[in-house]
C-alpha cells in the first residue's frame, strides 16, 4: 500500500519528542555539497565550486585540499559527493564524484583517491557516465558503499535528455553499479550487455540526489526531485523501472504535462511523493543511540521550504512524516548520521554552516 501525501501531511504534525539542540561547528563554508566523517572526529566536505576541505572537530576549515580533480563548475555542476572506502582505516582511499568536461560535453566523474593530511594522492578516474552532455542541470551525483564493498551511484537526465531515463543502454537518469576498480560486477542486472548497458542498476529516474542504506534490512533508499512537484522517495531494486518521464505525479515548469500518467505497468511507484515540490537534498538512514525514538527512520533535507523531514519508517514503508529543524531557516544541503549518534546538517549558499543535531 502507498501512503497518500494527505494522509502524511495529516500526520505531519506528529512528533517524536526528541528533546535536541543544534551546535554550529562551522558557518564559514560556500556552497557545500556533502559531508564524511574522519576516524580522527574531523570531516571531509565538498563544496561545489569545486574544493575539498577538511575541517577539524573544532570546525577550523583547511585550504582546499591539492591534488583534487578539476571540475566542471557551472549551474547545478561541481563537487557532489565525497566518502570513505569501508577500509579506509587500512587503505586511507575516499571516492568523490563531480562534474567533469565541458559546456558542451559534461558528465558525472568518479574518481578514487589517497587521503593525506593537506593532499589527495593517487587520484584515479574509476567511471565517467555515458554519454556526455551539453546541459548543466540533472547530474545526479550521490555514492555509497554497500557491504559486498561494490558502489552505487545515482545520474540525473540531464534536464533536456528525459527519454534518456528509459533507456536502458544509456547511463543517465540512472543509479548504476561498479567495483571500486571501476569494473562492472558479475551479477549487475545486465551485466552481459544484452538487455541493457552493464553498469546500469535501476532506471527511469530524473535527478536523483539523495541514497542511503538501511544497515538493519539492507533496503536502498532514493529520493529525486520531480519537476513542478513529483519529488519521489524510492525503495530502489535492480532491474526495476522507476518511471520517469513515462509517469509522474509532477508536471512541466511551464504548466504542461510531462506526461498524462501516474501509473503504468511494469514501473514502480514511490514510497511517497510531495506535490507541491520540497526539492529533497540529501538522505541518511538514522541508525544512532543519540536518539532512540528516531531508529530506523529516513530523514530528507529541503531545499525549498528550509527544514527536514523525519520519515516514520515501518517494514519498508512511509508511515508518518514530521517537519523538523525549521528554525534553521535556510536552504538544507545535506544532511548525514554521524558515527558519534548524532545527525548533521550542512546549509547551502555562501557563510554556509555545518550544523550538529545533539540531544537536549
Amino acid at each position: 500500500m502507498r501512503y497518500s501525501i494527505c494522509l502524511l501531511l495529516v500526520l505531519a504534525c506528529q512528533t517524536s519528542f526528541a528533546g535536541y539542540r543544534l551546535e554550529t561547528v562551522t558557518d564559514q563554508l560556500v556552497s557545500p555539497w556533502s559531508v564524511a566523517f574522519l576516524p580522527d572526529g574531523s570531516y571531509l566536505v565538498t563544496e561545489r565550486g569545486g574544493n575539498l576541505r577538511r575541517v577539524s572537530a573544532k570546525g577550523v576549515i583547511s585550504e582546499p585540499l591539492l591534488g583534487s580533480p578539476t571540475a566542471y563548475v557551472d549551474g547545478q555542476g561541481g563537487y557532489f559527493d565525497v566518502i570513505l572506502d569501508r577500509d579506509f582505516a587500512s587503505n586511507n582511499t575516499i571516492y568523490l564524484s563531480f562534474a567533469s568536461g565541458t559546456a558542451n560535453a559534461n558528465a558525472t566523474r568518479i574518481v578514487s583517491a589517497t587521503l593525506g593530511i593537506n593532499r589527495l594522492d593517487d587520484v584515479t578516474p574509476i567511471f565517467t557516465a555515458a554519454p556526455t552532455k551539453d546541459t548543466n542541470a540533472h547530474f545526479g551525483g550521490r555514492l555509497i558503499q554497500l557491504p559486498d564493498q561494490t558502489l552505487l551511484v545515482t545520474t540525473g537526465d540531464g534536464f533536456d535528455y528525459r527519454e534518456a531515463a528509459q533507456d536502458k543502454f544509456s547511463q543517465l537518469g540512472k543509479t548504476l553499479r561498479l567495483n571500486t576498480d571501476g569494473s562492472v560486477p558479475s551479477d549487475n542486472p545486465f551485466a552481459d550487455g544484452q538487455q541493457g548497458n552493464p553498469y546500469v542498476w535501476s532506471y527511469g529516474h530524473r535527478n536523483p540526489q539523495g541514497l542511503a542504506l538501511d544497515t538493519a534490512t539492507g533496503n536502498i533508499y532514493l529520493h529525486e526531485h520531480g519537476p513542478k512537484g513529483g519529488d519521489e522517495l524510492n525503495l530502489v531494486e535492480p532491474a526495476h523501472n522507476y518511471g520517469w518521464p513515462a509517469i509522474t505525479y509532477g508536471i512541466n515548469y511551464s504548466g504542461a504535462y510531462v506526461s498524462p500518467f501516474t501509473t503504468l505497468p511494469g514501473m514502480e511507484q514511490p514510497l511517497t511523493y510531495w506535490v507541491p515540490s520540497i526539492a529533497p537534498s540529501g538522505l541518511t538512514y538514522y541508525d544512532g543511540t543519540a536518539f532512540p525514538a528516531w531508529q530506523g527512520d529516513l530523514f530528507v533535507g529541503t531545499l525549498v521550504n528550509l527544514d527536514v523531514r523525519r520519515l516514520d519508517m515501518e517494514n519498508g514503508k512511509v508511515v508518518a512524516e514530521e517537519i523538523m529543524f525549521t528554525e534553521i531557516g535556510e536552504r538544507v544541503r545535506d544532511i548525514r548520521s554521524g558515527p558519534d549518534g548524532f545527525l548533521y546538517i550542512l546549509t547551502d549558499g555562501a557563510n554556509a554552516k555545518m550544523l550538529r543535531v545533539v540531544p537536549d
